[in-house]
């Protein structure tokens, strides 16, 4: 009786048929059950397999394959006929055993680890809703948190008012603002183009984010016409010899327009002096962009907030809460002291299709046309959800423990034998060389610091092999390889 039942079904659905170019447009396109279960049954190896390992010290940091294996092993090929659901979630296994476990205890590679689990559901939910943040009438909800959250983050740095907009990466961030402080100093460039502006100079430190050149380049400013500013020996950029620079390209007929200081630098975590550079960018009426891309979360505690004094003089500043706060990549702002629609006017192309503007409600509340992007992720909610759970004490308190950490790995590296400090972090950044015990009683030379040169990327490829832990290593300023140790998981544990 339920077969010749499920029959008619059938037959009476081929009669319905809606067909048009061979498509049977009202017939079903995809099962929803079997997506559902799958969904479910890939969440729980989510679960079992990243979030509950998230703090076992006893798992691997990475499962190291070599490309060609790895190629092998996870089967990329895409075919003409779709895979199995029990073969797929074989795939999730699979793509979560050989991915470096980035929450892992001992992940110290970088300038983000851990998981922060508000910020994760917060994931979770903006990829099921799968909204784009350009206008109100598609994504209320994250407009207004986005407004809610920038706000907040104008008060720590300590602007009356400002603006600001999230975008995919503090490198983008940085590249906004070098474009913001051309658009400021010359605005007929965004209808007129380059073609008859006198040589733009911008001036940052030898120890700057590598993506002020790319933005540079990006922009038609060109490389050559980045100005770098030496350092002093903890890598703070020294403000008498940016006022030299910028007397210097000003003597060329260049003509200057943008400083950007950096207040925690990626290798050595240094803060630039941000008063005494604000003076020499009012004297000569230079935009001055910091980029806190690394260190800007140490505004949110009392103790360390020290570190960014002079940053509420800056004309805008990049601030990812994804690093030190842990809000989950990409979570990147670009804020700015200027309200009065600065960044609208600059980057605005008032797409009729989008911003139209007799709409029914208030038009204001579509922020979509200060973004170079159209579609636009709701990174802040991240940050918001993450936020509303801590509260401001919570956050204070993940950076405190961070830099508290940094201190007493300082200190314990000073009592082992065969480890030897750059220098005292102020951030951190822990750098060192770890000394084998065959370099040990070598006499400090040439030879010495050549054969040195050598054992990081050995002693980091056997890490990673073993899966044990990720560090990062790196040459610096004439320094031969060393390690630099980033501690901010809530995950790691002192010992």
């Amino acid at each position: 009786m339920e077969a010749s039942t499920c029959k008619q079904d059938v037959l009476q659905r081929k009669k319905n048929a809606v067909l048009v170019d061979g498509v049977i447009l009202n017939g079903p396109i995809t099962d929803s059950k079997a997506g559902e279960k799958f969904v479910e049954e890939a969440c729980k190896i989510i679960m079992e397999e990243i979030i509950q390992k998230a703090d076992d010290v006893t798992e691997k940091v990475c499962e190291w394959r070599d490309p060609e294996t790895l190629k092998k092993i996870l089967d990329l090929e895409m075919r003409d006929t779709g895979e199995s659901h029990q073969k797929l979630l074989q795939l999730c296994q699979d793509v979560i055993q050989y991915s470096v476990k980035t929450n892992h205890p001992r992940f110290f590679n970088q300038l983000y680890a851990g998981i922060d689990y508000y910020s994760l559901v917060a994931r979770f939910i903006t990829e099921a809703l799968n909204p784009s943040v350009y206008t109100y009438e598609v994504s209320p909800v994250f407009l207004l948190v986005e407004e809610a959250v920038i706000k907040k983050m104008i008060e720590f740095i300590g602007w009356e008012e400002g603006d600001g907009i999230f975008n995919p990466g503090g490198s983008v961030s940085n590249m906004y603002a070098m474009n913001l402080a051309r658009y400021k100093f010359c605005p007929e460039i965004k209808e007129k183009g380059l073609s008859g502006l006198p040589r733009l100079v911008l001036f940052t430190s030898e120890e700057c984010h590598y993506s002020m050149k790319k933005a540079a380049s990006f922009l038609g400013i060109g490389t050559e016409n980045v100005y770098f500013v030496k350092t002093d020996e903890r890598g703070k950029m020294i403000p008498e010899e940016l006022e030299k620079q910028v007397q210097r390209a000003r003597k060329e007929g260049s003509a200057p327009f943008l400083v950007c200081a950096t207040a925690g630098t990626t290798v050595l975590g240094a803060f630039d002096p941000l008063d005494k550079i604000a003076d020499i960018c009012e004297k000569y009426d230079l935009w001055l962009h910091v980029d806190a891309s690394w260190g800007g979360s140490a505004l949110i505690s009392r103790k360390h907030r020290r570190l960014l004094r002079g940053i509420q003089r800056a004309d805008s500043v990049a601030w990812n809460p994804h690093k030190m706060l842990l809000a989950g990549i990409q979570c990147c702002a670009l804020l700015v002291k200027d309200n009065s629609g600065l960044l609208k006017k600059c980057y605005s192309a008032k797409a009729a299709y989008l911003f139209q503007q007799d709409k029914f409600y208030d038009v204001s509340y579509d922020t979509g046309d200060k973004s170079i992007q159209c579609s636009r992720r709701p990174d802040a909610f991240k940050f918001w959800l993450m936020w509303k759970a801590l509260g401001t004490t919570g956050l204070e308190e993940r950076v405190n423990r961070a830099l508290a950490l940094a201190r007493y790995l300082v200190e314990e590296i000073k009592k082992r034998e065969g480890f030897q400090l750059l220098l005292e972090p102020e951030y951190a950044n822990v750098c060192f060389w770890y000394i084998p015990p065959s370099l040990r009683k070598m006499e400090d030379g040439p030879e010495f610091w050549q054969k040195l040169h050598r054992v990081a990327p050995v002693v980091k490829e056997r890490m990673m092999k073993k899966g044990s832990m990720m560090l990062g290593y790196q040459p610096n300023q004439g320094k031969v390889n060393f390690f630099r140790q980033v501690v901010i998981s809530p995950q790691t544990p002192p010992r």
